[in-house]
């Protein structure tokens, strides 16, 4: 018994046959091999593409052209003053060294530097224990605060960049509402972010300048979203951490906040209230005895 009926064509029909079945195949898998190539060509392109359109973003990143600084920062800090008002200022040129702010030659106005990340939560701890008690000093002019805002913590924030954005949208307030400045700073310490997390978003950022009265310009919503003054935070912040600190002994940023009363450094606690009343009031001392006209010496009779 077969296994099929046998083909009864003659030999060179069966022949002719086979090799027009091999010629099909060919063909089919010569279809397939142009297709295969055509669709791992694409991929390779579209893959191109993306590596060039990262690499692309990548530079003009990394050689985004330097702005002017925001008005009101010339010292790459904002100085608050008497009816918590900030001390006017222009901009700088785009890559212009700052200009470090003058202290009061009297010696009668403490005057307090302060650097912060706003993701910074000892920053945040220093800013919620003195702020009530330096908002009277500074209304009446006894102090002045200067805030400089950095982003040292901008890798912190799962991947949002958050300390940098915060630190852009508070230029923007310094910029364009520059009264508003104290209460906007505060307000991004009350209800502090926790390091890690994502930070609060530009809508966020927004709402907050606008419920601390900066919210009457479209100019600042604008400048938060585009991040105006990014590039400007980040070479603030580069100037901090590379030093000298002006007006100062401290030969660089190593920690945050940096506390300065005039120019001496507060390393007590942050989170006490007296203690560093008592280094305000000591540094007040010293600079009263030190601009303080001596007694003349008796004559020799």
């Amino acid at each position: 018994m077969t296994d099929g009926p046998e083909d009864s064509r003659p030999a060179n029909e069966r022949r002719a046959a086979a090799r027009e079945k091999a010629r099909q195949l060919r063909t089919t898998q010569q279809r397939k091999d142009r297709r295969n190539r055509a669709f791992l060509q694409g991929g390779i392109v579209v893959g191109v593409l993306a590596i060039v359109a990262v690499v692309a973003v990548i530079i003009v990143t990394a050689i985004r052209p330097s702005v002017p600084g925001p008005a009101n920062m010339a010292s790459d800090g904002i100085v608050i003053g008497t009816g918590l008002k900030a001390h006017e200022t222009k901009p700088l040129a785009a890559d212009a060294s700052p200009i470090p702010s003058t202290p009061d030659p009297s010696g009668s106005v403490v005057t307090i530097r302060v650097y912060v990340d706003y993701l910074c939560s000892l920053c945040g701890d220093f800013q919620r224990t003195n702020a009530d008690q330096l908002e009277p000093l500074i209304k009446d002019g006894a102090v002045t605060v200067e805030v400089h805002p950095i982003a040292v913590l901008t890798s912190h924030s799962a991947g949002t960049r958050y300390s940098l954005r915060a630190a852009n949208a508070a230029a923007c307030v310094a910029n364009y509402a520059p009264n508003s400045f104290w209460k906007f700073n505060n307000s991004l310490f009350a209800k502090q972010p926790e390091e890690g997390g994502p930070g609060l978003t530009d809508a966020q950022l927004k709402s907050r300048a606008a419920s601390a009265g900066a919210g009457h310009t479209s100019s600042i919503g604008s400048c938060i979203d585009d991040g105006t003054y990014k590039s400007w935070v980040t070479r603030a912040s580069d100037l901090a951490l590379t030093g000298p600190i002006p007006d100062s002994n401290v030969k660089k940023l190593t920690i945050a906040p940096l506390v300065l009363v005039n120019g001496k450094s507060y390393t007590g606690s942050l989170r006490s209230a007296s203690d560093f009343k008592a280094f305000v009031l000591q540094a007040q001392g010293d600079s009263y005895s030190s601009t303080s006209t001596p007694s003349p010496s008796p004559s020799a009779g």
